[in-house]
């Protein structure tokens, strides 16, 4: 086919049936970028003999230097078989490191082609990037590639390739099938809830649950792939060959004489050809015949490879060549790589582009079949459901169904990431060949400048010679009044130098998809950002407004001007007046407007839509300083570009930097007293050796006014003595910790209904949300079991750090009843109103500063439990006087301290009983308590204080951030990836061997702290044949102590009085302190070589 035209691709996207929008998603080098450049062949943009060499949509020179992927691009792309497509085609990458392009790629699409190797199978990136467009409610086909190396690699005969093909299909249906099982018995779970409530409000008997109902009643067909239905292609993108099913049945039905339905249905699976009955029959396997798909498809491809490749018989060629009625140049039959005649023999034979692109028109929806679920997906953004929204917003799921390209149609964009482009990469800044109407029109300007400036000359020339004749006049000639040229050739420079910053200035295109309407240059439009509420824009702005009105300011919500669109086409971009619905676009100028992601409509009703879903978790952090502090703007800049893009920061800052070395995130966190010793003795049975510099430190620990009992309780009294606090760390179970860390976003919603109430405001939760809420509180309840956790769940205070970390806050004051966390449970029932003590929240403060930044090198607190257990405080005299502690009240410290200890007849401390007072008694009584004075400061203080030193009552231990680490790697290499991985404190929780190969899998987990570098030395122990793909997973517990001394005989025996041997929680924990300018206790001088004192020098 020949490159199409840019009138051709306009056309076509106003045919909104005939568009595909597809992404190409793989693991890491399984062939997405080789499949895409033969596809981009097919259309004449490249040569096909360079399909797969060029990797054309690898635009950066970074992707081409690496070799891999590293950013998503788009191209669009004509295809023809009875209708003519639009195949809006985006290539993402398959590295880990760069899943989020992923993310962004999958949410513009309505399909996605899912390549496989032939050879390494389903990776862990296949299982990612299925379970992406599964939860994008996208549907996917299959293309199993690189077929070449099951012949020259790991040369298999046709039939073990087969078994072996048909495995892999297994493994792909099995990672479909559990993602489609879940989602079944979660739908299953819900309704059986729905129906076991209202069973109960009936009085009805018991039911015995089903689980396998819900997988029963449920069709699944559609969802598996297999070559008899049309959603598999088996293919060879470097060789340039690939075929369906489909392809060979059409061709067998004329030779065979039958029917093409029937070879369809029987071309895989376990049927053979019976030559005497002339019959396909059942049973291939049972009766050690070979079966059909090996027969009639594999066994020709062997022997053309064997023929071309392997044993290169010019006669069968020549022979092979004439008998399926192609042309092959006489160039390519006498080139010495048989590899570029196999590429023009299977080219013609069974062209890729054929099989995938006519796979995917026939498979593959179009945007006008988009599901009610998806647009309701889409439309539901965070706790609320599609059946809250606004009236207005739920009648755009039609517009989003029609997918109209009418006038009246509401226009809805969205846009899922900003790219930066060169602004010479620009339609209107790239130079295009001239017309020959252009050429004779310049030609007659330049005639007419070129006149102009004749005669300017000559006039010049008559003026001097009037000069020369009036010399004995005193003339005198002002600057400006003769140089004319010099005043325009000045306007030209200006002009030049402006057009040269226009050139050096970064351009952003917005990446984007029409769902419905017409976008139009120039076109007023609202741009939505992520936290954009529709129902209070809808309720601020007046009925029927348009983006071109006046109108007030809504939050999150811009107006702006459509600058320009763009036809994107890998590493070009075309200029568009237009686009209407159902295509992939650029879109230009929106860089003030759109940070990362947003949604662009023309109607305020519009719902952003639901934040795109990212399957790594960053978790290392770099911090970055000019080394010359004057370019400090020029950086900031940058990083506000590297924050829009994620492109290189020195590429956007052109200076000089000096970044720090990663950062790295590490936990704090208590434990239980362990019951054995660093040499693995019973502590109880161990007889401990007298250290008296420990006893000393014991001693000294805990500051003047600090008290501390065996339990672990701590007390701690403000400085104004007013106020009296105990509190006590409680390790949480893990299981709990892992439970507050997977619903954050639930802790959040309660949190925020809790600051409504407080302000007398309402917040409407939906059901589902309250569900949910009521699911978490049942686990925390089944997970905090025992005599210390009875009631834990019911008396939590807060959670923290920043109200919804991993950490929890307990009320064990006797007495006192404050609101609860869960009090949007409970709003439904008639409970007694509870009330809040005067500084409850100074408490809840102190909390969330002790949990932002432990005491062992000031990192967050994980899975910590602080339970208030005494809160007493003085509050008798006004405290607005007691408040205003200035240097006369210091002075007098002393005096009110006796007048206290004086009045201990007549004054008790106000414990729970005595200070219940709601801050609404208190005003009312007309009290001049002040919950917002330097006593509150001081009891802020005192809890955070209280809580470290709880803390530290306790064993601490580090918490470690770990990367689960998948590497491939032959029984070769084995040994040296074990070595790696011990040497950086790894460990290897599982190794299988492929079927079929001689390849491993290893699973291992590795401290982030350990991972620099890793990928590089991994490589180069192995020679390259091993690759780590290493993503974030959970956060672990260090088991040793930073602060172990031994103790006992047997550690003094086992490590020596000193110690010395390293200790990795120490180490990393001095490496924080010192990289924040903490105190660090170490020895400068271990070993002097020669210490001398005066007296042995004479």
């Amino acid at each position: 086919m020949g490159h199409t035209s840019l009138e051709k691709i306009i056309a076509l996207q106003k045919k909104t049936p005939h568009i595909r929008n597809l992404c190409i998603l793989a693991h890491v080098d399984h062939g997405k970028t080789t499949l895409a450049d033969c596809l981009v062949a097919s259309n004449g943009i490249i040569s096909s003999r360079l399909a797969g060499k060029l990797r054309y949509l690898d635009s950066r020179e970074d992707e081409q230097i690496r070799g891999i992927t590293m950013k998503s691009s788009a191209i669009s792309l004509h295809y023809t078989t009875g209708n003519e497509y639009l195949i809006n085609l985006i290539d993402s990458p398959g590295h880990v490191d760069f899943s989020s392009e992923v993310s962004t790629a999958v949410r513009l699409c309505d399909g996605a082609i899912v390549v496989v190797d032939a050879v390494e199978g389903v990776c862990p990136q296949t299982q990612v990037v299925l379970r992406q467009a599964w939860l994008e409610n996208i549907r996917p086909v299959l293309v199993i590639n690189k077929i070449d190396r099951l012949i020259v690699e790991l040369k298999l005969t046709s039939q073990e390739a087969y078994t072996h093909l048909q495995k892999i299909l297994e493994q792909v249906n099995a990672v479909t099938g559990s993602l489609f099982t879940s989602k079944v018995l979660e739908e299953r779970a819900e309704k059986d809830a729905e129906a076991q409530s209202s069973c109960t409000e009936n009085g009805s008997g018991d039911q015995v649950y089903d689980w396998s109902a819900g997988l029963e009643e449920t069709d699944d067909s559609d969802l598996y792939f297999s070559p008899d239905r049309g959603n598999v292609v088996f293919a060879s993108a470097i060789d340039g060959w690939g075929f369906s099913i489909h392809q060979f049945a059409e061709m067998y039905s004329q030779k065979m004489g039958i029917r093409s339905s029937v070879l369809l249905k029987t071309l895989w699976g376990d049927f053979y050809l019976n030559a005497k009955a002339k019959k396909i029959m059942k049973g291939a396997q049972s009766k050690g015949k070979k079966p059909l798909f090996v027969q009639l498809v594999l066994d020709n491809i062997w022997s053309m490879y064997d023929a071309v490749v392997t044993r290169r018989d010019k006669e069968k060629v020549e022979k092979m060549v004439t008998s399926l009625g192609l042309k092959v140049m006489s160039r390519d039959l006498r080139h010495s790589d048989p590899k570029v005649l196999l590429s023009a023999i299977c080219s013609q034979w069974l062209p890729v582009s054929q099989a995938v692109l006519s796979m995917v028109c026939e498979k593959l929806p179009s945007p006008a079949e988009i599901s009610a679920e998806r647009v309701e997906k889409l439309m539901s953004v965070g706790a609320r459901r599609f059946d809250s929204l606004p009236e207005q917003t739920q009648e755009l799921k039609k517009a989003f169904l029609d997918c109209s390209a009418d006038e009246t149609a509401p226009v809805i964009v969205f846009v899922s990431k900003m790219f930066a482009v060169d602004s010479k990469a620009l339609p209107q800044n790239k130079q295009r060949p001239l017309t020959q109407e252009e050429i004779a029109q310049r030609r007659e300007q330049a005639r007419q400048r070129h006149a102009e400036r004749q005669a300017a000359n000559q006039r010049l020339w008559a003026f001097l010679e009037l000069l020369d004749s009036c010399s004995h006049h005193c003339f005198n000639c002002k600057r400006g009044d003769i140089p004319i040229e010099n005043e325009s050739s000045v306007t030209e420079a200006l002009s030049v130098k402006t057009a040269v910053e226009e050139d050096n200035k970064e351009h952003f295109v917005a990446f984007a998809r029409v769902y419905s309407g017409v976008l139009r240059k120039g076109q007023k439009v609202f741009v939505l950002g992520p936290k954009y509420d529709p129902s209070l824009a809808l309720r601020a702005l007046p009925e029927g407004c348009s983006a071109a009105d006046v109108l007030p300011s809504v939050p999150h919500m811009a107006c702006c001007t459509v600058d320009s669109l763009y036809l994107l086409m890998g590493r070009e971009l075309e200029e568009l007046d237009e686009v209407p619905t159902g295509n992939v676009l650029g879109i230009g100028g929106m860089e003030e407007f759109i940070l990362k992601s947003a949604t662009i409509s023309t109607s305020p009703s519009c719902p952003p839509f639901t934040p795109l879903n990212f399957e790594a978790t960053p978790i290392v952090r770099v911090a970055v300083e000019p080394k010359h502090p004057s370019e400090m703007p020029k950086l900031v800049r940058g990083m506000r570009l590297l924050n829009q893009a994620d492109p290189c920061a020195e590429v956007f800052a052109k200076i000089e930097i000096s970044a720090s070395k990663p950062i790295i995130p590490f936990r704090e966190t208590v434990i239980r007293p362990p019951k054995v010793d660093m040499v693995n003795e019973d502590m109880g049975k161990q007889q401990k050796v007298a250290v008296i510099h420990q006893v000393k430190e014991e001693q000294t620990k805990y500051p003047e006014g600090v008290q501390v009992d065996s339990t672990g309780l701590v007390t701690l009294t403000t400085p104004n003595k007013m106020a009296t606090v105990g509190v006590r760390a409680i390790p949480l179970p893990e299981e709990v910790t892992r439970l507050l860390e997977d619903n954050v976003e639930l802790i959040r919603t309660m949190e925020q209904f809790s600051l409504f109430v407080w302000e007398d405001k309402t917040l409407d939760i939906n059901q589902k949300i309250l569900e949910n809420i009521q699911e978490f509180k049942v686990k925390l309840e089944s997970n905090l079991q025992g005599r210390k956790w009875r009631g834990a769940v019911e008396r939590i205070w807060a959670f923290g750090p920043r109200r919804c970390g991993p950490n929890i806050l307990l009320n064990s004051v006797e007495g006192y009843r404050r609101p609860s966390v869960w009090q949007c449970l409970e709003r439904e029932k008639e409970t007694e109103k509870a009330e809040i003590r005067d500084f409850d929240n100074s408490i809840a403060s102190g909390f969330q500063l002790a949990t932002l930044s432990g005491p062992m090198c000031e990192e967050l607190l994980m899975g910590v439990c602080f339970s208030v257990e005494t809160w007493d405080m003085k509050l008798s005299a006004p405290l607005a006087q007691q408040d205003s502690i200035d240097e006369d009240s210091r002075a007098a410290e002393p005096n009110i301290d006796n007048q206290n200890e004086s009045s201990d007849t007549h004054e008790t401390n106000t414990s729970s009983a005595s200070s219940n007072r709601s801050r609404s008694g208190a005003e009312a009584a007309g009290s001049s308590v002040d919950c917002y004075g330097p006593f509150s400061g001081q009891l802020i203080a005192a809890m955070k204080e209280a809580c470290r030193y709880a803390f530290q009552a306790k064993p601490q231990r580090l918490m470690a951030a770990m990367y689960t680490c998948e590497i491939m790697a032959t029984a070769e290499v084995l040994g040296r990836v074990y070595a790696v991985l011990s040497k950086r404190e790894g460990r290897v929780l599982q190794e299988e061997m492929k079927e079929g190969t001689d390849m491993f899998i290893i699973k291992a987990v590795l401290p982030v702290a350990e991972s620099f570098g890793f990928a590089d030395e991994i490589r180069k122990r192995t020679s390259g044949l091993a690759s780590p793909q290493l993503v974030f997973s959970h956060w672990e517990v260090i088991s040793s102590d930073p602060f172990w001394v031994p103790t006992t005989e047997e550690e003094y025996l086992h490590f020596g009085e000193k110690a010395d041997s390293s200790n990795q929680a120490l180490k990393y924990m001095n490496a924080v302190r010192r990289r924040k300018g903490l105190y660090v206790e170490e020895k400068i001088v271990e070993h002097a070589e020669k210490q001398r004192t005066l007296s042995k020098n004479k």
